[in-house]
């Protein structure tokens, strides 16, 4: 598998996981009222706990894309360019 294919994948992932969080983000801002009647059919949630849940998910979620797929293709993309 080339370092291409690589970067070419995590440079997809980037992008469909951005998507995922801005499309979460943007449901929690808009749709907040659906979203906590849907949780609360299933949990006994506070609202202050329902939005710390999601504030805590929305980051761990972002961070989790910083590290494990923007930082990898940033080290190819930067190893790449300094071998050509």
């Amino acid at each position: 598998m080339s370092t291409t294919l690589i970067k070419d994948m995590l440079l997809w992932s980037i992008g469909l996981n951005y998507a995922v969080l801005l499309l979460w983000a943007g449901t929690f801002v808009f749709a907040r009222g659906w979203m906590y009647r849907m949780h609360g059919r299933w949990f006994k949630l506070s609202d202050e706990t329902f939005d710390a849940i999601h504030y805590a998910g929305l980051a761990v979620y972002k961070i989790g894309i910083l590290l494990f797929v923007l930082m990898p293709w940033l080290a190819l993309y930067l190893a790449d360019s300094i071998r050509h």
